[in-house]
Order: C-alpha cells, then structure tokens, then sequence
C-alpha cells in the first residue's frame, strides 16, 4: 500500500510518499510545492496542481493531510485553510480516500508525545523510514502524517480482529465464518501481525467450542 501525506501550506506544501507492507514502512518520496508570491488565487491552484502531479507520480492508495491548527492570527488561520483545501481538492479528484490528523496526533505517532518538537519529528521520521539525513521540516511533517496514518490502519486492522472474538459466542454457522475470514487475513500482506495472531486465536478458540460441543454430545449419546 502507498500512503501519501501532505503537511499544507500557503507558502510551501510539504508531501511524503512511503510503502506499507503489513508493518513495515519504506520511504518512496518526499519533497516540497512552493507557492511562490502573487494573487492568492493563483497561489492556491499552484498548490491544486503540484498536489495532483504527486498523486499522479506515485499512484497512491490513500493519502492523509494534516489538520490547520487555530493560529493566533485569525487572518494566517484563513489562508492555511484554503491551502488545505485545494490539496484536499487534489487529492479527491483522483479518488484518493482522505484521512485527517491534528499535529498532535501526528507527533504522537511519531515521536511518542504530542508535545514534541519538530527536530524531533525530523529526527524520529529520518531513523523510522531509514534515511540518510534529515528531511525538511515541511517534508518531515508530511511524512510524518503519511507514518501517522499507517499506524491507524494497524489499529483499525487490530481492532477489528478483537472484535472476531466476539463472534465465539455465536452459532457454528458465525464461527465456520470466522474461519473462512481468518484464511484471507492470514495470506493477506497488509495485515499486521500483531491482528493476525488475535485471529489465530480466535479461530483456535472456536475449533475448541466445537469440538467440546461435539463431545459433549458424543457423551449424552453413549450415556
């Protein structure tokens, strides 16, 4: 899967491209758009446009866009919005699902605080995607969601794995489902490990409710 994420900016829009690969992470690409000076108008569709030959680039599967943050100024908070909004434009008109992340969020799954730093996020992307050097802070942010929304799909992958669990108190019919859902999840290289093993047991435990069942019915026929 690739993911690509994008920290929005009037002045400069930050993407990062990575690959997923059930829990793995590979960088691709990062880089910046700058806006340059002028008519916001024009400025708005340099960033539409440069956002939408990414996409075109890297043929994402998804992307993840950083949330505006309410500025002191009500004025900058305004233009960030519209920048925002024409990378969001961009990346809709190439049916690209769309996740959104508040900094503190992104920094969370980065670094492990929401308070961190952004030499700390430069520093924390750099030693997770195995790079070189450090990337700009614009393009560490952007990778930074992109890492960020990888994450979640881990979770989301996780969570619903748990909740196969409670599927053992249904009937056979649920659980002969549960197995046949289990052997797509187990070949499927997406799926973190971490899900794959809850699903495992959960399959484990539902051979063992039927075969206590069919003992115990085994039980009552020789008795």
């Amino acid at each position: 899967m690739i993911i690509l994420g994008i920290d929005p900016g009037l002045r400069t829009t930050g993407f990062g491209v990575i690959h997923k690969h059930g829990h793995k992470l590979r960088y691709i690409a990062s880089g910046t758009i700058k806006s340059g000076e002028g008519e916001l108008p024009a400025r708005l569709k340099v960033i539409l446009d440069g956002v939408a030959e990414v996409a075109a680039t890297y043929k994402p599967d998804c992307a993840a866009i950083e949330k505006v943050f309410v500025n002191v100024n009500p004025q900058s908070t305004l233009l960030l919005g519209q920048a925002r909004g024409a990378a969001i434009c961009a990346l809709v008109s190439h049916g690209l699902p769309v996740a959104e992340y508040s900094p503190t969020q992104l920094k969370q799954a980065v670094v492990g605080t929401g308070r961190a730093a952004k030499e700390q996020v430069q520093d924390m992307v750099a030693r997770l995607l195995a790079l070189p050097g450090l990337p700009g802070t614009d393009a560490a942010d952007a990778l930074g969601v992109a890492i960020c929304h990888a994450h979640s799909l881990d979770m989301v992958a996780i969570a619903g794995a748990a909740q196969a669990l409670q599927i053992l108190q249904g009937s056979k019919p649920a659980r002969r489902s549960l197995r046949a859902v289990a052997a797509g999840i187990a070949n499927d290289p997406v799926v973190p490990v971490a899900a794959k093993r809850t699903v495992r047991g959960a399959t484990s435990s539902a051979t063992a409710i039927d075969l206590g069942a069919l003992r115990m019915r085994r039980g009552r026929l020789v008795g």
